[in-house]
């Protein structure tokens, strides 16, 4: 199956975004013997900064590879960036609308017309306070055992020295060098020819995500948490806190009018009861 030609498009999105890379950051990349020569493929990518999509592509650029994110639908109607979305072949996904399938069928499309999609399987930013990868969508292992398809983990670290998670200014001194360990494809096969209930796809999901926090590791010279943060678990516990917080002041207020006492000693008094709890 013949590799898909890099094109117009990407080219002139290398001649504007390779320049600024190449002077702020230093390359440390390995494992492109891992990228396939030929046919489709996925790589799953840990995500740390907003600004490793260009620092990951120029990696993938450079195998000859070139890959089709899955992005945002708003960056497709932006001016020039929208022009290069489009003709660069990114695929658009439409959250919460009618069309939030179409991202999946185009990404099965490309892997079976021998072209590589590249996923964020964390789908944002870590919010691991220490970088590490979070639990993991499974927009990927739906691909990946619909099509059987080579799935590459890619591990980096470096861009969120650069410009950290959330920040708004870049560190640039001293330079930061960028570090990418892509691995052998991660073995899926036990998965195969089975239905894709919601906990094989998790479970499969989950020997994803381990292999690309493995390679972070290596890269990193570190051990990951035992258990990866979890967003989920963890809106759901400041729920639970919110929740508690606000019957403990509900319950301050209701004995402070029990007791009679209304004005500042009311006030004191709620705050005393609150801070008891």
């Amino acid at each position: 199956m013949p590799r898909r030609r890099i094109g117009f498009w990407y080219r002139f999105a290398a001649v504007i975004c390779k320049p600024p890379l190449l002077v702020l950051i230093k390359r440390d990349w390995r494992g492109m013997e891992h990228i396939p020569a030929d046919g489709g493929f996925i790589t799953v990518v840990n995500h740390n900064s907003h600004i490793d999509p260009f620092a990951y592509a120029h990696f993938q650029y450079n195998t000859g590879r070139v890959p089709r994110f899955l992005a945002k639908s708003g960056l497709f109607k932006k001016g020039l960036v929208g022009a290069v979305m489009r003709g660069t072949g990114q695929i658009p996904v439409y959250r919460e609308s009618a069309d939030a399938l179409s991202a999946f069928r185009a990404a099965i499309d490309a892997v079976q017309c021998g072209e590589c999609v590249a996923f964020y399987p964390e789908g944002t930013l870590t919010r691991d306070p220490d970088g590490w990868p979070m639990t993991g969508k499974t927009g990927a292992a739906r691909v990946a055992l619909q099509t059987k398809c080579p799935v590459i983990p890619i591990a980096q670290w470096g861009a969120n020295e650069l410009l950290p998670p959330y920040a708004k200014k870049p560190n640039l001194l001293p330079r930061k060098t960028h570090h990418v360990l892509a691995g052998p494809p991660v073995d899926l096969s036990r998965f195969y020819d089975r239905e894709m209930t919601p906990e094989l796809l998790k479970e499969a999901t989950e020997v994803i995500m381990a292999s690309i926090t493995r390679l972070l590791e290596e890269i990193r010279g570190e051990k990951a948490p035992a258990v990866p943060y979890d967003p989920r678990k963890e809106r759901i516990e400041q729920r639970r806190r919110t929740q508690e917080q606000t019957r403990s002041r509900t319950r301050g207020r209701g004995g402070a009018v029990a007791s009679g006492r209304t004005g500042p000693g009311a006030r004191e008094a709620v705050r005393e009861e609150g801070q008891g709890t």
